[in-house]
């Protein structure tokens, strides 16, 4: 089975353990359940195809439905936004999957505008961040609040590598599981899209084997598309806070998200922040 319809295989089998039958609008059945989940049969039904035929598709087998089934499946399964994009790649039906499928391997540069965009956003923490989870820049105000990541060796400048190999990150994040689980989700998203890329797959493949808590999550094959949210640490400067972010994918280039982070204006939060800017500027307190 090629690698692409193990992941489909996976992710279909998982995907049909999490929904709960009593919310799946089925009709009564006294039959019991050995196991968590929907049947093979009942995810058929509600997604309107034969047994067999969504049989052979958990199997992993040769086979390419149309957009319409790929929906209703999704909405079988009652997968979100990000879990439908995520069956999309994965049957090969995006664009993105066949782009990513020709497109030779490069490092990623930002241009100078973008840098002079996140260092203009001078009171606020701001990433940019490309394939794989890379750390493209970050501004004097990110730098300070998270890592110095532009200090640290190229294959180091990785949010995903930094946040379950650099002790630092769990130190830093009171919600350290959450932020991290987010990670993998994100990462899995992504593979979905591009399962061609080297890099992304001996990153992979390094995390799983030096991270336990990564292999575990990377097992579940859940996914998440981040927008937007929020983070809680306690920093070892200003103590604890609460940050929320925006990301931003730029036009023309869907591998480069720029993710800009603020406080509720007048909160404890943004006292911190505050507080953080000042430090950059002068320094720690003598004595």
């Amino acid at each position: 089975m090629a690698a692409t319809n193990r992941e489909l295989a996976d992710f279909l089998r998982r995907a049909r353990a999490q929904v709960d039958p009593s919310r799946a609008g089925l009709p009564p059945d006294s039959r019991v359940r050995r196991v968590p989940g929907l049947r093979r049969e009942e995810v058929a039904l509600l997604a309107g195809v034969s047994t067999d035929y969504y049989t052979r598709l958990e199997q992993g087998r040769r086979i390419t439905p149309s957009s319409a089934v790929v929906e209703a499946l999704g909405r079988a399964l009652d997968l979100d936004e990000a879990g439908r994009a995520h069956l999309h790649d994965l049957f090969g039906l995006t664009t993105a999957s066949a782009r990513g499928a020709r497109r030779p391997p490069a490092v990623q540069r930002l241009r100078p505008g973008l840098h002079q965009l996140i260092d203009a956003l001078d009171g606020e923490p701001a990433l940019v961040l490309g394939r794989r989870t890379d750390i493209l820049a970050a501004n004097r105000m990110a730098r300070a609040l998270f890592a110095d990541f532009e200090s640290k060796p190229r294959p180091e400048r990785n949010y995903a590598r930094w946040m379950f190999l650099d002790e630092a990150a769990r130190a830093l994040f009171t919600d350290w599981e959450d932020q991290a689980r987010t990670a993998v989700e994100s990462l899995r998203l992504e593979v979905g899209r591009d399962p061609h890329d080297r890099a992304t797959t001996e990153l992979v493949a390094e995390l799983r084997e030096r991270s336990a808590d990564f292999d575990r999550w990377w097992e579940q094959h859940r996914v998440h598309q981040r927008t937007h949210g929020s983070k809680r640490l306690r920093h070892p400067v200003v103590g604890d806070l609460t940050v929320e972010y925006e990301t931003l994918t730029l036009p023309g280039d869907p591998d480069t998200t720029l993710f800009v982070y603020t406080c509720e204006a007048g909160s404890p939060s943004q006292r911190a922040l505050d507080l953080l800017a000042s430090w950059t500027l002068t320094g720690p307190p003598a004595g």
